[in-house]
């Protein structure tokens, strides 16, 4: 953790929720990337391996972006953040449902994302009414 965060932080819902999708993320984009990392028979690699690896990356930047609008003091900086974040999880939900349409026994997991990103946006919409 930043040692600037505050020591609440990690006791706030969103913050929580965040860290349960970025591991669920990357477990998910573990095991899809077994069975998406064989090259095909033309010797191209599945373009949606790097799906995979977009929901870590987006996953990632939920917790910091977070931080941004718990410490931000400033009411224009923060709303950049506050739509960053809006962003990032629009953009996991998107990448979830392309990477449900890979060659990948995996993709029956993403379903389970996706709900987890249902909960987090409802917890998103309650913390940003506290703000």
């Amino acid at each position: 953790m930043l040692s600037n965060t505050p020591q609440n932080l990690s006791e706030l819902p969103v913050y929580k929720k965040a860290l349960e999708i970025f591991a669920l993320s990357q477990n998910i984009s573990t095991y899809l990337n077994y069975d998406l990392s064989v090259l095909k028979n033309d010797g191209s690699e599945d373009i949606n391996i790097y799906f995979s690896g977009d929901i870590v990356q987006q996953s990632v930047s939920l917790v910091p972006e977070i931080v941004n609008v718990e410490l931000e003091r400033y009411s224009d900086r923060r709303h950049k953040h506050i739509a960053s974040l809006k962003r990032i999880t629009n953009m996991l939900y998107k990448n979830s449902y392309r990477l449900e349409r890979s060659n990948s026994n995996g993709k029956d997991f993403l379903p389970i994302l996706r709900k987890e990103l249902k909960k987090f946006k409802k917890i998103q919409r309650n913390w940003l009414l506290t703000l």
